[in-house]
């Protein structure tokens, strides 16, 4: 049996530590922009996935290479119609939603 390490903290008690409770300003924001960078990162992966280059799925969607780049790298927020473009004409798929209270 290994012994349990004192100096390691979860991921939950960083996030408070250093950006407070849930519920707070600073830890909404952190927790905003990692939804922010999941989103870029799924579209990445997928399009990566369906073998696409970023300028291709730009002219499936009806968008430029650089819009598609910086959705992909979280520099740019899509708005939900781009994001449904996206994934229905891009990839092919079927955008959905849901709200966790």
């Amino acid at each position: 049996m290994k012994a349990k390490n004192n100096n390691l903290t979860t991921l939950e008690e960083f996030k408070e530590k250093n950006y407070g409770k849930r519920g707070t300003k600073e830890r909404d924001e952190l927790e905003a922009g990692y939804d922010n960078f999941k989103m870029g990162a799924l579209i990445h992966n997928t399009r990566l996935e369906m073998g696409m280059t970023q300028e291709q799925l730009a002219e499936k969607v009806g968008t430029t290479k650089s819009y598609i780049s910086k959705i992909e790298n979280n520099i740019k927020e899509a708005r939900i119609s781009t994001l449904q473009k996206i994934v229905e004409l891009g990839f092919g798929g079927h955008l959905e939603f849901t709200i966790k209270i």
